[in-house]
């Protein structure tokens, strides 16, 4: 199958959108971080895949058509050999950073996009029992929140999208959740702790539009303590909070967290992002007698304030970085001062789950990855999830032109996913302990417009194999999914 894939007329160049002819992965890779684009996908440009393995595929001009239809399932996306009723074109879009600050999280989300096309193949047949050409247009948000607001209105109100997506922490989504509310279409979306997208008041707010799926405070500091137990350390900790939606939100929940279970800290201060130096919080660190250091950082922040300890002789025993050292090339970047480092763990190859497209494992998606892209398999995998879930949301939507039936259907979501099970039938968990400001870590509903789905801690360590460093699992406190076996005890640093 050729890399690259003709435009439908209606996909041509959108600079409103940052919308620009289809590029090849590998030349996407070369560019990503450069300058602003967003790629309009259309349906049509992959057959089904082979994993599938029930169907005949026919490659012409570089598009590929499938002699089959797809059907609804609650389970996984399976294939028959009748033909159905066309319908119309539906429409997807997807809100994700493909250029800025936060593009270590939009570049696997290529990959993610032509694994959603290949799986839609010529089209699938939806919840009417029409087949349905699906036209999928990516846009990126810069990692801007005016950005990412902007681009969400656009393809609600001029791409007409019936069903929006998006990932790649609060400053991309809480934006495009904001738009789908304000011009009522459905949205499911992922990668924001789930306090963060509720604005930090779960118990006022919710959504009638929106959906999402992710992990909370209460399962960052479980999985993050539960680490720390388990090596020698003075038990004081610097927190590294900037002044955005994350950093606000978790200087609230660390505190009760960390008195209830008799831990010192001090807080380095809300620096403002693509801040250059960090003496300040280094020095405030060092005079602290801090040996535990944990925040929410963007990439390019901790590659500079992890030097910047280095040069000025400050090494804690323990480094829980969120969202900044999820990526290889973020640990890559500090060199073998990330030996050691430590973070949150979303989605690893070791999880036991499958594709709701393939019934392909973690393990199997993470080698596709590898094998397409050339790069180490990432966290942000798991925005896979929001792809198989709105296209589930259109296979169960009686009328999936309809806006109303999609976030019917939404309301109802029971599936299996590359994250794990998502079920919003059930009943909201009850309220967890006051230290995790009442919420209970581990998988499950929280919320009416929430499923948490759990987190996992890992250690990135310099092994020897084909990467420079290796993400290994080290805790399960607020993942019970994770198999022990997986398991191995985290070393403090520096690890030489």
């Amino acid at each position: 199958m050729s890399d690259k894939s003709p435009l439908r007329p209606d996909e041509a160049d959108d600079p409103s959108l940052g919308v620009t002819r289809a590029v090849s992965r590998r030349e996407f890779l070369k560019i990503a971080g450069i300058a602003g684009a967003a790629v309009g996908m259309g349906a049509g440009l992959g057959g089904l895949l082979s994993a599938c393995g029930e169907e005949e595929t026919a490659t012409t001009g570089g598009a590929t058509t499938t002699t089959g239809a797809q059907t609804t399932t609650t389970g996984a996306a399976t294939t028959v050999s009748t033909t159905a009723e066309m319908g119309p074109e539906i429409k997807i879009g997807f809100v994700t950073p493909q250029t800025g600050g936060l593009a270590s999280f939009g570049i696997p989300d290529m990959y993610c996009v032509d694994r959603w096309r290949e799986a839609i193949g010529d089209g699938m047949v939806l919840g009417d029992g029409k087949k349905h050409p699906i036209t999928i247009t990516v846009a990126d948000s810069q990692s801007d929140n005016n950005r990412a607001a902007q681009v969400a209105g656009d393809l609600i109100n001029n791409t007409g999208v019936h069903i929006l997506t998006a990932a790649s922490t609060p400053s991309t989504v809480l934006a495009a959740v904001e738009q789908a509310e304000a011009y009522a279409t459905p949205i499911v979306s992922t990668d924001c702790p789930w306090q963060v997208y509720l604005r930090g008041e779960p118990l006022k707010n919710e959504y009638k539009w929106s959906y999402h799926v992710f992990f909370g405070s209460e399962d960052f500091l479980t999985c993050n303590e539960a680490t720390w137990a388990m090596m020698q350390t003075n038990k004081t900790v610097g927190l590294m909070l900037p002044n955005d939606e994350d950093g606000i939100y978790y200087r609230k929940a660390w505190p009760p967290f960390l008195d209830a279970k008799g831990y010192k800290y001090v807080d380095g201060g809300a620096y403002q992002n693509m801040t250059e130096d960090f003496t300040s919080i280094i020095t405030a660190f060092k005079n602290g007698g801090v040996e535990i250091v944990t925040g929410v950082v963007i990439p390019p922040d901790f590659t500079n304030f992890w030097k910047q300890c280095a040069q000025q002789d400050y090494l804690p025993k323990v480094c829980s970085i969120g969202k900044a050292i999820l990526f290889p090339e973020s640990v890559d970047a500090v060199g073998e001062l990330g030996n050691g480092l430590l973070t949150e763990l979303w989605w690893h190859r070791t999880f036991p789950f499958k594709s709701y497209f393939t019934g392909e494992t973690c393990a199997q998606l993470a080698d596709d990855y590898e094998a397409r892209t050339n790069q180490q398999q990432t966290a942000p995998l798991l925005h896979y999830m929001v792809g198989e879930w709105a296209v589930w949301a259109l296979q169960n939507a009686t009328d999936p032109t309809s806006k109303d039936s999609i976030l019917a259907a939404i309301e109802k979501t029971k599936m299996d996913t590359i994250v794990g099970p998502i079920d919003f039938t059930g009943e909201v968990m009850p309220p967890g302990p006051p230290e995790l400001l009442g919420y209970t870590p581990g998988p499950g509903r929280k919320h009416k417009n929430l499923y948490d789905h759990g987190l996992g801690e890992a250690q990135w360590l310099m092994l020897g194999g084909k990467w420079t460093f290796e993400q290994v699992p080290v805790s399960n406190a607020a993942a019970p999914y994770m198999a022990a076996d997986t398991l191995q005890a985290p070393k403090p640093l520096p690890i030489t």
